[in-house]
């Protein structure tokens, strides 16, 4: 609750009252709420140069704070009626201040994407030390030949950053790349291209990667459905990637770094010793066919904290293996470890921008947005979903913390007359959240260092290309919403 000073009449005692008359906070409307929470995030992260999670924390106290207690009965009755609230608790709401809602909706997001985000570290960790993710890579190269070694980095990167942070990938295909070219003597700029392309849409539309796991939950889209949606947009906007790097490839030339000449380039792990190709794959492959399978059929192994738990498990296991047969004595631990820390700082992350999106949730600002003439709003609700995730993304350069933040604004739309499915809202955060990467994104930096290219050129070239692959997404997804809505 948000208490304010009453002084009374003489003898002047001084008395804490509820703020449910105080003008300011009474009156305050839900929107500029919104634009308050919004400024302290992003004010947070590029003035005072916080952490993502201690910006969305503060923005999402800021919002608490200045939420009325009569928003706050309204929006309790209103869950009551709906059935998501028991009318207990819903009594309790307006009582409550506003560090204890903010602690509320955190630990519930916990509960939805905790488990996901740390099962998926782990797959990835483990798919990276048992060689496993290599074994993927040589097997779509044996599949496409060295001819079209930039199909199988394209394939192979959006595959992989799946389960895989962007970053990550990256880190492990560059060096495939650098390797083709000094085989084949061309097309180094056409391989970190293909690279980029495919990681870079996977990380922000397939789950369970944070950002499109997260925004799924805020919008009540279901997994599979995500994945079904994800990996169709995702389609189309790898393949005008593909071309674009064809296009690039054959405009400039990008030279090999001297560091990577034949002399200097590390050696790789021999075939023998990585995993069989069923294997290494099978943790990615598995989880999905189980979501999947959980849109049509109400399974345990369906459960969302299930299909990745399985995939964690195949993951060690393989891992296990790997490091027996190689004579390796490193524990699991020291990888699962390793995974958990990396996990702990995105479940972090995740859960702040649930705060944030619950107690503005609370605000009312669902009835704002629907009441700004409600068809107009509805109609335009994709493309202002888009501009609103660009904004935040360009403004501080990462694409998830901007999907965190655009989430909720993207539920307000949500309604019993939207006329399209919530999966194409969901679709074009993911998508809004590529343009515009530059100097202030650390996979601008991680491009730019690891393949040799300037700062110039990788504005000149991977900058457009990722924008125009995000917009290319933004327009398919709202023709699809007019054409298939699925409502």
């Amino acid at each position: 609750m948000v208490w304010r000073l009453e002084i009374l009449p003489p003898p002047h005692r001084i008395f804490l009252v509820p703020a449910r008359d105080f003008p300011i906070l009474a009156a305050m409307p839900p929107l500029l709420i919104l634009l308050t929470g919004m400024a302290v995030v992003l004010g947070g992260i590029l003035v005072l140069r916080l952490h993502a999670f201690l910006a969305l924390i503060a923005g999402a106290l800021t919002v608490a704070l200045l939420t009325s207690t009569t928003a706050l009965e309204t929006f309790a009755a209103h869950q009551v009626e709906i059935g998501k609230m028991a009318a207990p608790e819903a009594a309790k709401l307006a009582t409550k201040s506003a560090a204890d809602r903010v602690a509320i909706q955190f630990g519930d997001t916990c509960g939805k994407v905790g488990l996901l985000i740390a099962f998926a570290a782990i797959i990835g960790k483990c798919l990276l030390d048992s060689g496993a993710a290599q074994r993927i890579v040589e097997g779509i190269l044996a599949v496409f030949g060295v001819a079209r070694a930039q199909l199988a980095f394209l394939v192979s990167s959006f595959l992989l950053a799946i389960p895989v942070f962007f970053d990550t990938v990256f880190y492990l295909l560059v060096p495939l790349g650098k390797a083709m070219r000094r085989k084949t003597g061309k097309n180094y700029l056409l391989y970190i291209l293909t690279i980029v392309a495919g990681g870079t849409m996977a990380h922000s539309l397939v789950p369970p990667t944070p950002g499109p796991l997260f925004v799924a939950g805020e919008l009540g889209v279901d997994l599979g459905t995500m994945i079904a949606g994800g990996l169709a947009v995702g389609l189309v906007t790898v393949v005008f990637g593909y071309f674009y790097a064809a296009w690039a490839n054959r405009r400039w030339e990008i030279p090999l770094p001297e560091e990577d000449n034949a002399t200097n380039a590390p050696a790789s792990p021999e075939s023998a010793a990585l995993p069989p190709f069923w294997l290494a794959i099978l943790p990615i492959f598995l989880p999905l066919v189980l979501l999947g399978l959980g849109t049509r059929y109400d399974t345990l192994f369906a459960d969302k904290n299930v299909a990745l738990g399985l995939g964690a498990a195949i993951a060690l296991l393989t891992l296990a293996r790997q490091n027996r047969l190689v004579g390796k004595r490193e524990p699991l631990e020291k990888s699962t470890q390793s995974a958990l820390m990396s996990g702990a700082a995105i479940i972090l992350i995740t859960a702040a921008g649930g705060a944030f999106g619950g107690v503005l949730h609370q605000t009312g600002i669902a009835d704002s947005i629907q009441g700004l003439s409600a068809g107009a709003a509805r109609t335009w609700a994709i493309p202002l979903v888009f501009a609103i995730t660009t904004l935040v993304r360009t403004a501080q350069g990462s694409a998830t913390v901007a999907m965190i933040t655009a989430a909720p604004i993207a539920a307000a739309f949500i309604g019993p007359d939207l006329p399209f499915h919530p999966v194409y809202l969901a679709l074009a955060i993911g998508c809004g959240s590529k343009p515009i990467p530059w100097m202030n994104d650390s996979g601008f930096w991680i491009i730019t260092r690891m393949t040799g290219m300037k700062e110039s050129e990788t504005l000149r070239i991977v900058t457009p290309m990722m924008s125009l692959m995000g917009l290319l997404g933004g327009l398919v997804t709202w023709l699809g919403s007019l054409v298939l809505p699925l409502a």
